[in-house]
């Protein structure tokens, strides 16, 4: 059993041609509408990256800035441990020396 064929009118040619034009300015509105979405999401998204970036960049200036302390700290402390040490060092070869010179 075979279906008729069925014919197709200027009417319905016109019907369908009408529908696919509704059908892709449908899709043309969804994707500017998600191009827009897109475009404020990813606008959100690099504000709070450069928010973020910002405030990595000021803790690593602040980093920075107490690692400059502590190696000032050291510094001064070896300074200090240096010029103790060497009086020490001299006093304690002299009381050695003054030792061994009044066994002889």
């Amino acid at each position: 059993m075979t279906m008729p064929r069925e014919t197709w009118t200027d009417e319905r040619l016109d019907d369908l041609n009408g529908r696919v034009e509704r059908g892709f300015d449908g899709m043309q509105r969804e994707f500017i509408a998600v191009r827009s979405e897109m475009r404020a999401e990813f606008k959100v998204a690099r504000d709070e990256m450069r928010t973020e970036f910002a405030a990595v960049r000021a803790e690593i200036r602040d980093v920075r800035s107490e690692m400059r302390d502590v190696r000032s700290e050291v510094l001064t402390t070896q300074r200090l441990l240096i010029q103790l040490f060497i009086p020490l060092t001299v006093t304690l070869a002299l009381g050695f020396a003054g030792l061994i010179l009044t066994r002889v």
